[in-house]
């Protein structure tokens, strides 16, 4: 079965539509209006061949975080709504991503029950390039939001590094290469919810 899902979530602060095809190839198509996470998306994908496609705005003006949260949230919705019910999935990944300086984990279990450990040691200054920035604190905003859409417990770790640009972008390939080894079917237990309880949700 197609494991692919589509959301569209409108509030007040963001309006928001997400399509995620889980057995894709790492296809993106963004229409993101801040340049960095439209680059951490693109990453994503690409590292999770997950095919992604966004279209997002929010109100920026006031503040980068609404959209950025909002977004973790609905992307984290379509990993929940494509997974169903969890039938003949790993559930759990890890990864130990290095970008130069830098070495990033990741471990994510897909078990129904939303827990973030965020320790990114970022140093709070915003990324700055061509009149444009991006409000780094934000980033455990949007893990948090996929935490809470996927229902996942997410450790996200940088365990050495300097530059903030190398500690977010390794975070979300480890995060990305961890959540592709949760998705990835067990040839093993094919039908079998890989939990003593029968159920992830």
């Amino acid at each position: 079965m197609d494991r692919i899902a589509e959301i569209r979530r409108t509030t007040q602060e963001t309006d928001i539509f997400i399509k995620l095809n889980l057995d894709g190839s790492g296809e993106v198509s963004l229409d993101y209006p801040i340049g960095f996470m439209k680059h951490m998306l693109a990453t994503f994908a690409r590292h999770g061949l997950f095919d992604l496609r966004v279209q997002a705005s929010g109100d920026i003006a006031v503040d980068q975080h609404h959209l950025v949260e909002d977004t973790g949230i609905v992307l984290g919705h379509c990993f929940t709504r494509a997974l169903g019910e969890k039938q003949g999935i790993r559930r759990t990944g890890t990864c130990f991503f290095p970008m130069d300086e830098t070495l990033a984990r990741a471990v994510v279990d897909l078990s129904g029950r939303s827990f973030l450990v965020f320790d990114a040691k970022l140093s709070g200054i915003p990324l700055i390039s061509g009149g444009y920035s991006f409000q780094t604190d934000t980033v455990e905003d949007f893990w948090q939001g996929f935490t809470q859409g996927a229902a996942a417990t997410v450790h996200l770790d940088i365990l050495r590094g300097r530059s903030d640009h190398h500690k977010i972008e390794a975070l979300f390939k480890a995060g990305a290469c961890s959540l592709k080894e949760a998705v990835s079917r067990d040839p093993r237990a094919p039908d079998q919810v890989p939990s003593t309880k029968g159920v992830l949700a």
